[in-house]
């Protein structure tokens, strides 16, 4: 289907929904207090059987582990809820970013990315809501939503952002433009320190640029890999961006 054909869709949808909703009390609560937030998201990970998840940059907040307050999706994935991520593409250029969507697939989520603005955007059994209350990442408040029309409206959104994404089930390393050149001349067979002649910088230069990619690959140190064998099939393959 035609995206413009699409957006006007879910425009002309949105409009309807805005026109149901004059006069109509609407059941949408303000809240200020990230504990408070992070309680309701708990109890909704906890209850729920599915979640559409959209995140514009940053590890998914309720995905981190290494708090004891933070609800944590794996736990949810565990326990069988249907999860499907959509986030943004420059999620991919930090490697703890990438393994942790690495991480969510392995244990069931269905992941995307776009490389077009998105909101952040939590909605659940077509129940319940959470919407960062302005678009700035990292901004404190969210809106919690259970009027069912806004949340028709928001699975219209999510399923024609879902649509327009490309799958990140195998997500792409995107490397730095200096990474793909050490990377391309060890797949050549050269060293270090014939790499560093090669560009003209340092050999710790190349190190750093080379600890990058394994990192960005998710190759961690273990006497049974060799991490540049493992990163040159990974070049090879075509799975390095």
């Amino acid at each position: 289907m035609d995206e413009n054909v699409s957006l006007a869709r879910l425009t002309h949808r949105l409009e309807e929904v805005v026109s149901e909703l004059r006069g109509v009390p609407v059941d949408v609560e303000r809240l200020t207090d990230g504990e408070l937030i992070l309680r309701q998201v708990a109890h909704a990970l906890g209850t729920s059987d599915e979640l559409r998840a959209m995140y514009p940059t940053g590890t998914p907040e309720v995905g981190r582990r290494g708090s004891k307050n933070m609800p944590d999706l794996l736990d949810a994935l565990r326990r069988g809820m249907r999860v499907r991520l959509i986030t943004h593409a420059s999620m991919l250029d930090d490697p703890v970013k990438a393994g942790r969507l690495r991480e969510m697939h392995a244990a069931g989520a269905l992941c995307r990315v776009t490389d077009e603005p998105i909101q952040q955007l939590l909605v659940f059994d077509r129940s319940v809501a959470f919407l960062r209350m302005t678009p700035v990442d990292h901004a404190p408040g969210a809106l919690l939503i259970r009027q069912q029309s806004l949340i028709a409206a928001f699975v219209d959104l999510f399923e024609l952002t879902w649509a327009g994404s490309r799958e990140a089930t195998e997500p792409a390393y995107r490397l730095t433009p200096r990474e793909h050149e050490v990377l391309a001349l060890i797949a050549e067979g050269r060293s270090n320190s014939a790499v560093a002649r090669a560009l003209s910088i340092t050999e710790a230069a190349v190190g750093k640029h080379v600890a990058g990619v394994f990192a960005k690959l998710g190759l961690p140190t273990t006497e049974d890999d060799n991490r540049r064998v493992l990163a040159v099939l990974a070049y090879l393959r075509g799975s390095v961006q």
